[in-house]
């Protein structure tokens, strides 16, 4: 009884008071918070009247390490008992964050070598688009300012990033988007030399694009996309930009997606997995190259950062949890459970009729919902009964219901194993099952 008093004070008072990003306004205001978690372990979540559930999502793609960490919340206390967080500004510095930074340069591909701190991706983004103007501006092409991005991408939700996002309701939102912005077919690398030609060579500055769309529904490059992008780059002298912000730290079975295929990226986009969500951390990687000319070519002060820029708590975090990623092994088991995962999602395939196409690389993935009686989408969405229903029975899922989509995607924790996959799968069952003899 005393829990549910409790929970009922504390909707009344997050209705009042919490605005909460990306979500029904209405349906907050109406119903309230679906959950309250006061706790978490593995991949596990447990909310305030006791409710535990299976978190398949990694709350936003991002707690790659598992909730409870202890170890991270020592790292976080050791840093903050000593040195909390000091400015970056004036060339300030402090240990953690250049560990942090020469760690980073060590596990990125290829000559990625120098990092500018952030406080998440979409900072990240807008930093990104800033300094590869900026780059262009002090090697004498000032005019080279367009950014080329993929529809069904997303980047954020600052201004920049809002404009490169090429997902319709995220643009609607605001009456005024950034200019320069510039969207292609998400997997037509002829969409995007056709763009380039249109808008001359020497008006773009970059494209950008993540390795694994995520929040547009986990779409995944078909063979040899990628390796043809860096090539086009490279011949219309275009910067190339790879937001790992979901995909970064062993998300899809490498430690970055980039290296699924080979690449590497002028400049690289972190956050989420950076810290596995337990503090707030971005970052942007750029080459030696870009480094190097930023140096030659500057004067005066690069006037761009952000007051947490290199935060000396968040970077010790960030330390510590790139080490149990590796001490752990979890690239590898992102591998093999999301093998397991994908496993699951075909023997969904064929028992269930409203299934249709799967996909996962590593730990993401998506279930694409169909009428199977015309194997196209249904005319309502689908996708966010079936989300309610495992949310109801145990099961933290995602969906995708824009841009013609109706899809459910998943994205556990790294340290998740096959019983909990099983576990995963089974509760997905059910509730599919239960929505179609709904309908």
């Amino acid at each position: 009884m005393i829990k549910t008093e409790l929970k009922e004070t504390l909707i009344d008072l997050d209705k009042k008071h919490f605005i909460h990003p990306t979500s029904s306004l209405k349906q907050q205001n109406e119903s309230g918070a679906p959950f309250i978690f006061t706790n978490g372990s593995g991949v596990y979540l447990t909310d305030i009247t006791g409710k535990k559930v299976l978190e398949g999502m990694s709350s936003l793609w991002n707690v790659n390490v598992g909730y409870g960490r202890k170890e991270l919340a020592k790292a976080a206390y050791e840093q903050m008992s000593k040195l909390a967080f000091t400015n970056s500004f004036s060339s300030m510095s402090n240990e953690p964050a250049i560990q942090l930074a020469a760690k980073l340069a060590k596990i990125t591909p290829g000559n990625l070598s120098a990092v500018f701190f952030t406080s998440g991706g979409s900072e990240s983004n807008d930093t990104a688009y800033k300094l590869a103007r900026y780059y262009w501006k002090l090697k004498g092409f000032p005019e080279k300012t367009k950014i080329i991005s993929r529809k069904k991408g997303y980047h954020g939700v600052n201004i920049g990033a809002t404009s490169a996002t090429g997902i319709t309701p995220f643009q609607e939102m605001t009456s005024s988007l950034a200019p320069d912005f510039l969207h292609v077919d998400p997997f037509s690398t002829e969409s995007l030399r056709q763009c380039i030609e249109r808008e001359g060579a020497a008006n773009v500055a970059a494209f950008i694009a993540e390795p694994v769309q995520g929040a547009g529904g986990v779409n995944i490059a078909p063979v040899g996309y990628f390796q043809e992008i860096r090539k086009i780059c490279d011949e219309y002298k275009i910067l190339f930009i790879a937001d790992e912000v979901i995909t970064g730290f062993g998300r899809t079975g490498k430690m970055f997606a980039c290296e699924h295929y080979g690449i590497v990226p002028d400049i690289m986009l972190l956050a989420k997995g950076i810290t596995s969500g337990y503090i707030p951390l971005g970052a942007v990687v750029v080459t030696d190259r870009i480094h190097e000319d930023l140096i030659e070519f500057s004067e005066g002060a690069l006037l761009h950062g952000y007051t947490y820029s290199g935060h000396a708590t968040a970077c010790a975090v960030g330390l510590k949890n790139i080490e149990i990623i590796e001490n752990e092994n979890l690239i590898e088991n992102s591998r093999l459970m999301g093998q397991e995962l994908l496993n699951g999602f075909y023997k969904l395939q064929k028992e269930i009729d409203i299934v249709g196409e799967v996909r996962a690389q590593g730990l993401i993935g998506a279930v694409e919902i169909i009428n199977p009686v015309t194997n196209t989408r249904f005319p309502t969405h689908i996708a966010p009964k079936i989300s309610a229903e495992a949310a109801r029975r145990g099961l933290i899922i995602r969906t995708v219901v824009f841009e013609g989509m109706d899809t459910l995607v998943f994205s556990p924790p790294l340290v998740i194993n096959k019983k909990e996959i099983e576990e995963l799968i089974s509760i997905l069952r059910e509730a599919l099952l239960a929505v179609q003899n709904s309908l």
